[in-house]
């Protein structure tokens, strides 16, 4: 195993000293290093654009999102997953993370388990994935063989692959449909990628999770319409999103949510269509989840 030519393992030349330096200054260096990321990533947007496309048609066609992961990159992905259930609302089965190791993987390292190329491919035979499915294999270095097994076992499959590296001409990217390559160069750290290549992850996580709900309609404006009030923070959250999108006042929003048994989009598509629950319903249906699918032509003035 060659790793030398690896960005993420090089060492990196500024910080070469690192352990003479004072506190502020290694700061400032890391500071200064993690602002490359963005940079990086915005030469790879017109790949990730392509892997929101190919997650939108799996959820359209009721498939599903898997993040597939060894490491730091794997419990990324899991984190990733996690949010999406109280931000969007959405079944726990809809997006999933899956870490080399299991469960225990996510705070304890697996001996070995991220080498298994048979891992990554029982792991998701263990979860039914389907040719409606869309897998991102996750690794910063690009040469994990669990996420390689994995991205083979979805080619088999007829599962959508997206592959997501630190590294150019990355090894996971030959096994993918779409390859999202941000190399964001040698870690402050050498080798130590929850750094910026776990940054630069994250952030592309983030679109790419965010930007689907966008396109299945989990968002009306800016506003997350189909955020879970699963504890009193988000039950006030909840009321100011209603208020938001309708521009009505708290006790009209309150009256609102308890109306539609606490669902947040039915109450604001209540509001602006002047519609009782169960038509709310239906003209929501029948746009298919989208907030303004419901209210294109009911609105005064509005271009909605």
């Amino acid at each position: 195993m060659d790793l030398s030519k690896l960005t993420t393992e090089t060492r990196n030349e500024k910080t070469m000293n690192l352990d003479e330096l004072s506190t502020s200054k290694v700061l400032e260096l890391m500071n200064a290093e993690d602002q490359t990321v963005p940079v990086s990533i915005k030469k790879a947007l017109p790949e990730v654009a392509l892997a929101v496309k190919k997650i939108v048609d799996s959820f359209q066609a009721g498939g599903r999102l898997f993040y597939i992961g060894a490491g730091t990159s794997g419990r990324l992905g899991v984190l990733d997953a996690a949010e999406c259930v109280p931000t969007f609302g959405t079944d726990p089965e809809m997006v999933q993370g899956l870490i080399a190791g299991g469960e225990q993987a996510m705070t304890v390292a697996v001996e070995g388990a991220e080498d298994s190329v048979e891992l990554g491919e029982n792991d998701l035979k263990a979860h039914h994935l389907s040719d409606k499915d869309t897998v991102v294999g996750i690794a910063a270095s690009g040469r994990t063989p669990y996420v390689i097994g994995g991205l083979d076992y979805a080619k088999k499959i007829g599962a959508s692959r997206i592959s997501l590296a630190c590294n150019n001409h990355a090894e996971i990217s030959n096994h993918a449909e779409v390859a999202i390559e941000v190399p964001v160069g040698p870690e402050v750290l050498t080798g130590s990628t929850r750094l910026k290549s776990g940054t630069a992850q994250k952030m592309v996580l983030n679109m790419l999770s965010t930007v689907s709900m966008v396109g299945i309609g989990k968002v009306y404006k800016n506003l997350m319409v189909d955020v879970k009030p699963t504890n009193a923070k988000l039950v006030e959250r909840s009321k100011r999103i209603i208020m938001q999108a309708t521009e009505c006042d708290y006790e009209a929003a309150g009256d609102a949510f308890v109306a539609a048994d606490k669902n947040v989009k039915l109450a604001i598509v209540m509001i602006l269509t002047n519609l009782d629950k169960n038509e709310a319903e239906i003209r929501l249906k029948n746009a298919n989840g989208f907030v303004r699918g419901t209210i294109r032509g009911t609105i005064k003035g509005g271009k909605d």
